[in-house]
């Protein structure tokens, strides 16, 4: 039998040994929300020579197996042995098929022997058009109009209030680009004659170009707008440098598959022509430094939280790699060369525009002239119609007089 003495006891070292878990249990989620935020939150960046060397070796190992089977012409559209519809004259001679080692010969261009080129003169242009793009954008403000559109578009996650825009700088200095060399590129084919030239050349900007934004995150559950957490973000520029490679692609003539069975034969399929693009992509090993700024929250406020400046990180460099990364590339399609009148610019030749323009004065004076009379005699013949139709003239007599009793006169006829 159980003494009075004993369940008092037992009860009270059962109290002991909950309370004794509740409060280790506690401690327990104490100590990993503390080491979550330590080192997740709050740890410290990797330095930015390491995290270059680690992205540049994933990048190689991640297209190592998507460079042996791309090709830049692999598609049929730029494949040399396209179908193209060869006209029966002969007026028009076709020169002699130029590959790469004539082109490298006629050019005295020598891929083994040539010295890096230093680019100044392309530099000085390049920082022209960068400059003009900086000014246009200071005068009438439509880069802050088109990405403030941007980002309040359909796009935008439904946890986000509105996005505002608070600073944008472009920079003052200008990407040098140096150390300029030629070598001709396979693509992948075994043919010696099928390569293409591409012209490889380094790329440095050290500059401080800004872009910043403040939004609110809104939590919508249970019920709307539970809670509200303003959050700033500031992503600066610091400096890029890589490699740029650069090549053309020449138009090529190819058949598209008709529609029609009647119009199977190769002579009637209708022709169509790729144009020429500029084709340009960065080597994996480029490098990119940012400076990323945040500030999260309205009176407690955390400024400059680690991870949040590795995630921009991450996402930043992940959009150049999809885009324009070897073995990707960006094709930009080229105009015509060719030289038109419409494209002409500057002061009309004493020979050829001044007296074409001096010729068509006198035409376009009599076609002036011509035209006013024709109104004038419109105009005439309504007020005489009107007048006839007040008088209560039959409508068949507005024909055979006017309202004075004369003749009818027809318009444009000469005086008698």
């Amino acid at each position: 039998m159980t003494t009075p003495n004993t369940q008092p006891a037992s009860q009270q070292q059962s109290s002991l040994s909950f309370t004794e878990g509740f409060l280790l249990g506690q401690l327990s989620v104490v100590i990993l929300i503390g080491a979550f935020i330590k080192f997740f939150i709050f740890g410290d960046p990797p330095s930015p020579e390491t995290t270059a060397l680690t992205r540049a070796l994933a990048r190689q190992s991640r297209d190592r197996g998507h460079r042996k089977s791309f090709s830049i012409n692999s598609s049929p559209i730029a494949s040399g042995r396209s179908d193209v519809r060869h006209s029966s004259s002969n007026i028009l001679r076709h020169p002699p098929r130029l590959t790469t080692p004539i082109i490298l010969a006629k050019t005295y261009y020598n891929v083994n022997a040539h010295q890096p080129e230093s680019l100044d003169w392309f530099n000085v242009l390049i920082a022209q058009t960068i400059a003009q793009f900086r000014t246009d954008a200071h005068q009438d403000e439509a880069i802050l109009t088109s990405l403030t559109k941007v980002l309040n578009g359909p796009q935008k996650p439904d946890f986000l209030s509105s996005i505002k825009i608070t600073e944008i700088s472009l920079g003052e200095d200008f990407p040098i680009l140096s150390n300029c060399r030629v070598h001709p590129v396979h693509d992948g084919s075994t043919e010696p004659d099928s390569a293409r030239l591409q012209a490889r050349m380094d790329v440095d900007l050290s500059d401080l170009i800004t872009f910043a934004i403040e939004t609110k995150i809104v939590l919508n559950w249970p019920r709307p707008v539970t809670a509200v957490l303003p959050v700033a973000l500031a992503v600066s520029i610091v400096r890029f440098s890589g490699t740029l490679s650069i090549s053309f692609l020449p138009s090529v003539s190819h058949t598209t598959p008709s529609t029609h069975p009647a119009s199977s034969s190769p002579s009637q399929q209708p022709l169509s022509t790729t144009p020429t693009s500029l084709a340009f992509s960065f080597l994996p090993d480029y490098r990119l430094d940012l400076n990323v700024r945040s500030l999260v929250g309205s009176r407690s406020r955390l400024q400059d939280i680690p991870k949040i400046a590795q995630m921009v990180e991450n996402r930043l460099h992940a959009w150049i790699d999809e885009r324009c990364v070897e073995p990707r590339v960006q094709q930009v399609a080229l105009p015509s060369l060719w030289p038109r009148k419409k494209n002409t610019r500057g002061p009309p030749s004493e020979e050829g525009d001044g007296q074409g323009v001096r010729a068509s004065e006198p035409v376009r004076d009599i076609r002036e002239e011509a035209r006013r009379e024709v109104e004038e005699e419109r105009r005439r013949d309504r007020e005489h119609w009107e007048r006839e139709a007040a008088a209560g003239y039959p409508e068949g007599l507005r024909w055979r007089s006017k309202a004075e009793g004369g003749g009818y006169e027809m318009p444009g006829a000469m005086p008698i």
